[in-house]
């Protein structure tokens, strides 16, 4: 596991699912963690748990789509934890639906959340992680790690704008990758494949089954999957990377 003690993580969409996942397993390492959520009250149950392996937790109440909620968030961290070296884009949202039929509204929001709001918090902790030192004046930068998905490679029928907000994730990865390398500020992407929880236990066995029947490894990915991928791309293991995109799939493609 990564030695992340002294450092601190911003985790959004992290009230529940993979990104409450994320925020433990990076709290496991020893990182103090900042929870985002569209409410703050929805992440207290991921806070008690948090506190209780022996680090500082705070929750925010944000909306990762508009800007100024963006940067109180990121400045109220700050304030509260002290520095953000681990930023983890992980908010999302779907509104599916075939192209033809696609509303502007039901565009809009998805991309509003998933790709405009990985821009703003990359922007908005760009500066702060610049200002990372060492004692000795050394630069020590930070790791932004974004949630993609395995769709945002292959696309996927009926998720016209999923797909292009991930597919946006990923290309905003390898240029920020190539914007902040030189103050030492890495920037990665984890991109999930079929993955147990809330929102995939609603499909029927058919659609199950027909994904089932894509994974070689022949069964769907847990939660820890992902955050045990985002963990190590926080960490020193993988001082050497970014500008990568992590697929975590089972061997979906």
């Amino acid at each position: 596991m990564a030695n992340l003690k002294g450092k601190v993580a911003l985790v959004t969409g992290a009230a529940r699912g993979i990104g409450a996942e994320i925020a433990k397993r990076l709290a496991e390492d020893g990182a103090d963690i900042a929870i985002c959520d569209l409410k703050a009250e929805w992440c207290e149950e991921t806070v008690k748990a948090i506190e209780a392996l022996g680090v500082k937790a705070a929750a925010f109440g944000v909306n990762v789509a508009v800007s100024a909620e963006v940067d109180a968030c990121v400045k109220g961290v700050i304030e509260k934890l002290g520095r953000i070296d681990i930023m983890v884009n992980n908010a999302g949202i779907t509104k599916d639906g075939l192209l033809m039929r696609m509303s502007d509204d039901d565009w809009d929001a998805v991309l509003n959340v998933n790709l405009k709001g990985t821009f703003l918090f990359t922007r908005a902790v760009a500066r702060p992680m610049m200002k990372n030192k060492s004692p000795e004046g050394e630069q020590l930068g930070g790791a932004i790690i974004n949630i993609a998905s395995v769709v945002g490679i292959m696309g996927n029928a009926g998720q016209a704008n999923y797909t292009a907000s991930k597919g946006g994730v990923i290309a905003l990865t390898k240029t920020t990758a190539k914007e902040l390398g030189s103050r030492n500020i890495r920037c990665n992407a984890v991109a999930p494949g079929f993955i147990q929880s809330k929102m995939t236990d609603v499909l029927s066995e058919d659609v199950k089954k027909a994904y089932m029947d894509t994974i070689p490894l022949k069964r769907f990915g847990k939660v820890r999957d992902i955050a045990n991928a985002v963990a190590w791309l926080a960490g020193d293991e993988a001082a050497y990377v970014t500008g990568q995109v992590i697929s975590v799939n089972g061997g979906m493609i």
